[in-house]
């Protein structure tokens, strides 16, 4: 299913957010991300004079290193195209990220930390989607690690390690404890009515 056919229109201006998540040889877990901001017309930067269409407005690079428990050991930024001389700047406060694990409450830490004028909006943006693809790699790359077996049969649910509750749980629709997904999938964990479909 797609989306309707839009109105007539022009488009202006495009961002894309892209993020990578690699396990390194020594261990470690690397989440890099890029987030670029080009416009679709010419238009005049005091800083950096005529900007061609397509050109980046902000190109804004981050690679997160990160141990098993998804606490950052290492933060690399590096601000490629900015509107302003002076946004680079501020690239080695996100050194304050060292130490921070990627857990509940990050988004509320990582605002703390390096949000408003402590940091910049683009790159806090990108390191909030980049902590969703730490996510999607660490607890899935951890067990693929230890079982390739188990590694392939990752669809017939979340990895746990057997001591805490998987961290998909609850997290959307899909995954709610009380519902056939859950009943199915991880039966330990689900809490909904005995008589729910598991099929559905």
């Amino acid at each position: 299913m797609s989306l309707s056919p839009p109105a007539p229109r022009q488009r202006l201006h495009r961002r894309i957010i892209d993020c990578e998540g690699y396990d390194r040889e020594d261990g470690l877990w690397d989440i890099e991300g890029r987030l670029t901001d080009t416009k679709d017309y010419g238009f005049e930067n005091e800083w950096r004079g005529w900007m061609e269409p397509g050109t980046p407005l902000h190109d804004m690079l981050v690679r997160l290193t990160l141990d098993d428990q998804m606490t950052i050991t290492a933060v690399e930024v590096s601000m490629q195209g900015t509107p302003f001389s002076i946004c680079s700047n501020i690239e080695p406060d996100f050194q304050k990220l060292v130490g921070v694990k990627i857990a509940p409450g990050f988004t509320l830490k990582l605002n703390s930390l390096v949000g408003g004028i402590q940091g910049c909006t683009h790159v806090v943006e990108l390191i909030g989607r980049m902590a969703t693809v730490a996510y999607q790699t660490i607890p899935a790359g951890k067990q693929r690690r230890e079982s390739p077996e188990a590694a392939r049969n990752a669809s017939k649910g979340p990895p746990s390690d057997g001591k805490s509750r998987p961290f998909q749980l609850n997290g959307c629709h899909a995954w709610a404890s009380n519902g056939p997904l859950v009943k199915k999938l991880l039966p330990d964990y689900y809490d909904g009515p005995d008589n729910a479909d598991p099929s559905n």
